[in-house]
């Protein structure tokens, strides 16, 4: 790591474009992400990249799947409502097998809803939130200095696997300020050959056409098979999550992002009160950790799950602890963040539900 910044997240994460050599921007402001706009349009541009303000979100991420058809690192951003007009594209781009970034700085919803923080798209980002039988890799960080690492590593996964990545961030994270470390990083050292691009045709060889539609039901079945196999690899090498004191913990709780942050203080409090509590933060929502849960719900009394929303990602930490534990839910919504002690204090409810079932067995 070398040079030390204070930034705010929306910013080290554009600054962190520019070092991965990304050529090219494309995007509509929308609070609370505006600063990567804002950030590229005159760092990017001083720097060689090209930055495009598009007319709508709708624009901004059919340009990026003209950008990365011609073989260039590309990439978006928006928040929640901007994510939502961006699906049918990123469905498009997903076929298409065309790598890039999308990265998502979370608001409060439904709707318009609040320029808040919130994790109320955990839904639209990890089960494909356009049509059809599509997956898109998720990173999900939980600091500022995440918000800049995962870009490096994003672009590298998207140009890996032909894919495009969703980085799923939220407000806070977006706009708070911490110390940064950039880590040293030549693009060079990461180009991948892309000889399905479209960068004129040369010599005799076979004319590349980049498309998603497949008229012929035999042709569509076999690209999604070969789309499947591709999210079978992903999970199978790519799957990513922290571990914060679980190898004694009875009680467990999940969180990601920001949540994960407030989760791990309150971790810490009920550790200072006797309760044997750990955190484990999925750090890749697609692929999801289910079996480092699964493993963990076989040690703890219970499990709790922390989300900035009503209830998204409990539904997979229920299927990856598939009744061998009980599971209960705390969460905060429309952009209201939950402080450490109100996780305790739904931990502690668990435990004393957890001792009065104990006492009835016996």
């Amino acid at each position: 790591m070398s040079d030390l910044r204070l930034m705010k997240g929306n910013e080290a994460l554009a600054e962190a474009a520019i070092r991965a050599g990304c050529k090219g921007y494309f995007g509509y402001p929308i609070t609370p992400q505006s600063e990567i706009l804002e950030y590229l349009a005159l760092e990017g541009r001083s720097r060689g990249m090209v930055v495009l303000q598009a007319e709508s979100e709708v624009a901004a991420i059919n340009m990026v799947y003209g950008g990365s058809g011609a073989g260039a690192r590309v990439m978006t951003s928006s928040s929640s409502p901007g994510i939502s007009l961006m699906q049918e594209g990123l469905s498009y781009i997903a076929c298409a097998e065309l790598p890039c970034l999308v990265v998502n700085v979370n608001r409060g919803g439904p709707g318009l809803g609040t320029i808040q923080p919130s994790q109320g798209d955990y839904f639209q980002s990890v089960k494909g939130g356009g049509h059809g039988d599509y997956r898109l890799l998720v990173l999900a960080p939980s600091s500022v200095q995440e918000m800049a690492d995962f870009v490096f590593d994003a672009f590298d996964l998207a140009d890996k696997y032909r894919t495009p990545v969703l980085m799923l961030a939220d407000g806070a994270l977006g706009q708070m300020m911490e110390k940064v470390a950039f880590r040293e990083y030549n693009p060079a050292d990461h180009v991948v050959a892309k000889p399905w691009a479209t960068t004129g045709k040369p010599g005799t060889r076979e004319r590349n056409i980049i498309t998603s539609l497949h008229i012929e039901p035999e042709k569509m079945e076999q690209i999604n098979l070969h789309l499947q196999e591709k999210y079978r690899l992903i999970a199978e090498n790519e799957t990513r999550c922290e571990h914060f004191h679980t190898e004694d913990a009875e009680y467990l709780i999940v969180a990601y992002g920001l949540a994960a942050r407030i989760a791990k203080g309150a971790v810490e409090m009920a550790r200072a009160a006797g309760i044997k509590a750990g955190l484990l933060r999925p750090v890749t929502l697609f692929p999801y950790p289910t079996a480092a849960i699964r493993r963990l719900a076989d040690m703890v009394r219970g499990v709790l799950v922390v989300e900035m929303n009503a209830g998204q990602m409990v539904e997979d930490v229920r299927l990856a602890v598939e009744g061998r534990v009980q599971v209960r839910f705390y969460g905060r919504m429309g952009g209201v963040i939950p402080a450490p002690d109100e996780v305790l204090g739904a931990l502690e409810e668990m435990v004393k539900e957890h001792a009065a079932q104990h006492e009835e067995v016996y």
